[in-house]
C-alpha cells in the first residue's frame, strides 16, 4: 500500500501565494497593440485602449527621419515628407498652422465632393461644375506628402505630390507659355535633357490619356493634354517622354508624364504631382515590368517625420503584413477600391449591418485627409467613440467637418479606444494611436473620421487613418495588405 505524501501548510501557503503572484502579473501585464512599436510614448494601460502622451499628437520641433521600414537599405525607396512639416526642405516655415489646418480641412470637403461627383455621378454646385470635365478633376491642394525624384538626363530633382486617386504625373517645364504657378525649385527644361522627346499625336500613348479622363489635343503632330481640376487648379502643356530617376542606383529610362506649360493652383511649391493610379499611363502601370505592379508606403505619425514610398514586390513580405482582396469600380478604373464590412471601437465591433459598406463601397485614397464613412456607420463609430471619451470636456469644433472634438488643455496624457477596420477575408486592421485624431487647434483634437449624407455614396478611408501603417498594394496580386509600425 502507497505511503499518503503529507504536504506541509507552510508549503500550501507559498505555493498559493507565488501562483496568485503569477495570474496577476498575466492579468496586469501592458497589452501591446498592433500599433505599438518601440519609441511609442507609453504601452497602452487598458486592454483596446491607447494610452499616449498629449505632445506626442502634435509635430516635434525638429525632423525626425525614419528608422523603419525598407527607406534606409534599398534602392526603389522614396522618402515621404508632409507638404506642410519641419522636414519639407521647400516649406518657408516650420510646422502646420491653426490656419493651414483649417485650410486643410476646407480642401479636403473639396476633394471628397470631386471624388463623390466622379464615382456617384453627383451633381456639384453650379460654381463649381463650371470648372470640372466630367470625366476628371480633384481638388489638389488638400494632397499632403511629398516625394523628389529625378527627371532627364541629367537628372533635375523634382518635389511631387503622390496620390493614388490620380493617373497622369506631371510637372511644370520652361517655358512657361502662359502662366505658372510658383515652385521651390527651378522648373524642368525639356531643352536641357539629352533623353527628353515630346510623344506624337498618333501614338498608343497619347489615347491613353482619355482611358484615364484626361482631354488631349494636337499641337503639330505633337501630343498635348490638359487636366483640369475641381478647385480651378490647372495643368495643361505637352506629353512627353524621359528618364525618370528614383535613387542614384535606380532609373527608368522610358516614362511618358505631362510636360506643363500652362498651370496654376495650390500645389503648395511643389513641382507636379506624381499619379499612383490604376490606368495605364500611371507610374504603377509604365513600371510594371520593372516593379511588378507591386508599391507600399508608411506616412508618418506628424508632419515632422518622415516616412517612405517604395516600389517593387518585396516592400511587404513581412508575417505582419495582413491582406484583402483588392476590388475594382465599376464608375472609374483609377480608384483602388477594399471590401470594408465593419468597425471595431474598443474592444467590439459596432453592429452595422457590411450591406451597409457594400452598398456604398470603399476606396483607398492617399490625397484625402479625413476618412469618410456612410452616414449609418459614421452615427455608431461617433456614438461609441463619445461614449468612451466622456470624461474628457467635449468641445465646440473648430471646424464645420469634424463634430466631435475635446479639449487636451492642460492634460499631459489621454486615453481614447482604438479602432480598426475589419475587411472581407476575416482581416481586421487596428489604427495606429496617432491615426484616430486629428489636431484642429493647440490644446484641441477631433475623431478624424466625417459621415457622408447619406449611405449611397463612397466611403474613403483618407490619409490620417493610414499613419504609421505600411500600406502594401499588390496590384498584381489582387490585393492590398496593412502592417503595424512602418515609419516614427
Amino acid at each position: 500500500m502507497a505511503t499518503p505524501i503529507s504536504i506541509s501548510p507552510s508549503f500550501l501557503r507559498v505555493f498559493f501565494g507565488c501562483f496568485v503572484f503569477f495570474i496577476c502579473v498575466i492579468l496586469c501585464s501592458p497589452e501591446k497593440g498592433f500599433a505599438s512599436a518601440e519609441g511609442d510614448t507609453k504601452t497602452d494601460l487598458l486592454p483596446h485602449t491607447h494610452t499616449v502622451e498629449v505632445n506626442s499628437l502634435q509635430p516635434a520641433t525638429t525632423c525626425i527621419l525614419s528608422t523603419q521600414g525598407p527607406y534606409n537599405n534599398k534602392e526603389s525607396v522614396l522618402e515621404v515628407v508632409h507638404k506642410h512639416g519641419l522636414c519639407n526642405q521647400h516649406k518657408s516655415q516650420s510646422n502646420p498652422t491653426d490656419q493651414d489646418r483649417t485650410q486643410i480641412l476646407k480642401q479636403d470637403e473639396t476633394r471628397v465632393s470631386s471624388i463623390h461627383y466622379r464615382l456617384n455621378s453627383l451633381t456639384l454646385p453650379d460654381a463649381a461644375t463650371n470648372t470640372i470635365p466630367v470625366q476628371y478633376g480633384l481638388e489638389l491642394g488638400s494632397f499632403s506628402y511629398i516625394v523628389t525624384v529625378g527627371l532627364g538626363t541629367p537628372a533635375k530633382n523634382l518635389s511631387l505630390l503622390i496620390d493614388t486617386g490620380s493617373d497622369l504625373t506631371w510637372t511644370q517645364c520652361r517655358p512657361c507659355v502662359r502662366s505658372c504657378y510658383k515652385q521651390k525649385e527651378p522648373m524642368f527644361d525639356p531643352s536641357h535633357s539629352t533623353s527628353y522627346s515630346n510623344i506624337s499625336c498618333e501614338s498608343a500613348a497619347c489615347s491613353q490619356l482619355t482611358v484615364a479622363g484626361i482631354d488631349r489635343d494636337c499641337s503639330a503632330a505633337t501630343c498635348t493634354y490638359s487636366a483640369k481640376y475641381l478647385d480651378n487648379s490647372s495643368s495643361l502643356g505637352f506629353f512627353g517622354n524621359d528618364k525618370l530617376t528614383l535613387t542614384p542606383t535606380d532609373a527608368y529610362d522610358d516614362f511618358d508624364f505631362g510636360c506643363a506649360q500652362n498651370s496654376k493652383g495650390k500645389f503648395g511649391a511643389a513641382a507636379g504631382l506624381l499619379g499612383l493610379g490604376r490606368t495605364s499611363i500611371s507610374f504603377v502601370e509604365q513600371t510594371s515590368q520593372k516593379y511588378k505592379r507591386v508599391f507600399s508606403y508608411c506616412l508618418p505619425s506628424t508632419s515632422s517625420s518622415t516616412g517612405y514610398l517604395k516600389f517593387g514586390p518585396d516592400g511587404g513580405s513581412g508575417n505582419a503584413v495582413k491582406f484583402t482582396p483588392l476590388k475594382t469600380l465599376s464608375q472609374s478604373a483609377t480608384f483602388y477600391a477594399l471590401d470594408l464590412v465593419g468597425i471595431t471601437v474598443g474592444s467590439r465591433q459596432l453592429k452595422i449591418s457590411a450591406s451597409v459598406f457594400s452598398k456604398s463601397g470603399t476606396v483607398i485614397d492617399s490625397g484625402t485627409v479625413i476618412t469618410r464613412l456612410p452616414a449609418t456607420p459614421y452615427a455608431a463609430l461617433r456614438a461609441a467613440f463619445r461614449k468612451a471619451m466622456e470624461k474628457y470636456p467635449f468641445a465646440k469644433s473648430k471646424s464645420a467637418l469634424l463634430d466631435t472634438c475635446y479639449d487636451f488643455s492642460g492634460l499631459k496624457t489621454v486615453s481614447y479606444p482604438k479602432i480598426g477596420f475589419v475587411f472581407g477575408g476575416g482581416v481586421t486592421v487596428d489604427l495606429d494611436a496617432t491615426g484616430i485624431l486629428f489636431q484642429t487647434s493647440g490644446s484641441q483634437f477631433c475623431l478624424a473620421f466625417a459621415g457622408n449624407k447619406d449611405d449611397n455614396s463612397v466611403g474613403i478611408i483618407g490619409n490620417v487613418q493610414q499613419k504609421r501603417l505600411q500600406v502594401v498594394y499588390d496590384v498584381a496580386g489582387g490585393r492590398i495588405g496593412f502592417g503595424p509600425a512602418g515609419c516614427p
